[in-house]
């Protein structure tokens, strides 16, 4: 890309009042950046109002220092080999699944392995819940994520904390040792940041196997509004969207809402009723989402040719909350972990239904916990733990 037209389209993201929506109208209708700043304004009032037209005659004060810094952030070169592009709607490596949406990005920002592109996309799901879920939503998030790697299929989340982190993790797990494209990670700030910053170290590692994209100017901080806005491309870049925890008002179901609108699959895993991590996604079962308990549902359901049917053998052992029904009659503490059940619970509570004093329970719970099958909650709550 030349510095010229990187000018071009940076100053068309700048303008004010002009979105996504009106900047595609503006390129249909007059070609790229540079034809439509060089129309009149009475040209421009023919596809945007007047004073839409008004704002595409002045030039953004911020534009100048802008081009400077993206062009500077273009030409360097990662220690890491991780390579930095930036793809415009008019450019070839532009998604196609994208350019399906009425609203697609007019720039992506790329950082990553230099042997993967958004072209060779066909085989993706996101992974997207809770920034707090229950240990059991961690569990089953990294579980999916690896089990989806090992079944050749790309992993799409967010690098938020949580579900998001977990299903990246997994990914990479699988694709470990290999040439996988293992997973990506769009993200709501500029490049040039990483947020949270205690996924630093997970972000470097994402840009070896995989690729982090965002839609969003360097520079750009956290902002409230951008992390909904850039949940659209998480849901454009694949075939379905799996949820693992949400609550009821989330970005989880808003990507799950604009999976809906894009015609792609939305599947997701109960879990108790008793958790508001859980009701998101039995809102979604509720209105037609696939309910999933292994990721062979997901496999069956989307359809996967090739590589996913020759692993689906081995990614079907990723299960939600793991295959346990043995684990009662062979553990030393197999009467409380029955008594546990899969709700989290209080510790008075399990006095009074296992009859132990609570010193004892204390002494039993730590066993359990040591051995990973019991998490420790907020609110002095224990749950029983899954392993797959």
């Amino acid at each position: 890309m030349e510095r010229d037209e990187l000018a071009g389209w940076l100053r068309l993201t700048l303008t004010p009042s002009i979105g996504d929506t009106t900047a595609r109208k503006l390129l249909a209708a007059f070609g790229l950046p540079p034809q439509v700043f060089a129309q009149s304004e009475a040209a421009l009032q023919q596809v945007v109002s007047p004073a839409q037209a008004a704002a595409l005659r002045l030039t953004p004060a911020a534009l100048s220092a802008l081009v400077d810094e993206t062009w500077d952030w273009l030409q360097t070169v990662e220690s890491s080999g991780a390579t930095r592009r930036l793809l415009t709607l008019a450019d070839p490596a532009y998604p196609a699944s994208l350019l399906d949406m009425v609203d697609p990005p007019q720039m992506l920002y790329v950082i990553g392995a230099p042997q993967f592109d958004l072209t060779a996309l066909d085989r993706a799901l996101a992974i997207v819940g809770s920034r707090n879920p229950t240990p059991q939503g961690v569990l089953n998030a990294r579980d999916f994520g690896r089990a989806l790697g090992e079944a050749d299929i790309t992993v799409v989340s967010g690098l938020a904390l949580g579900v998001d982190g977990a299903a990246h993790e997994g990914a990479l797990d699988a694709a470990k040792g290999t040439d996988r494209f293992a997973t990506i990670a769009v993200v709501g700030t500029g490049l040039d940041r990483v947020y949270p910053a205690r996924h630093r170290d997970l972000a470097h590692r994402i840009t070896a196997q995989g690729l982090i994209v965002s839609e969003f100017p360097l520079g750009t901080p956290p902002l409230n509004q951008n992390f909904p806005k850039r949940n659209r491309i998480i849901a454009g870049l694949t075939r379905g969207t799996l949820v693992v925890e949400a609550a009821l008002r989330s970005g989880s179901l808003i990507t799950a809402r604009l999976a809906v609108e894009q015609g792609k699959e939305v599947f997701a895993i109960p879990g108790s009723i008793h958790s508001p991590q859980s009701r998101g996604g039995h809102s979604l079962i509720r209105q037609g989402a696939k309910l999933v308990e292994s990721v062979q549902d997901i496999l069956e359901e989307l359809r996967f040719d090739g590589g996913a049917t020759s692993a689906a053998s081995s990614a079907s052992g990723a299960t939600a909350g793991g295959d346990s029904t043995d684990d009662d009659e062979t553990e030393p503490s197999s009467g409380l972990l029955h008594d546990l059940g899969f709700d989290p619970v209080s510790l008075d509570a399990l006095c009074a239904r296992t009859g132990y004093s609570a010193a004892e329970l204390q002494g039993r719970l730590l066993e359990l916990e040591l051995d990973g099958h019991v998490a420790r909650l907020p609110g002095g709550l224990f749950q029983r733990i899954a392993v797959g």
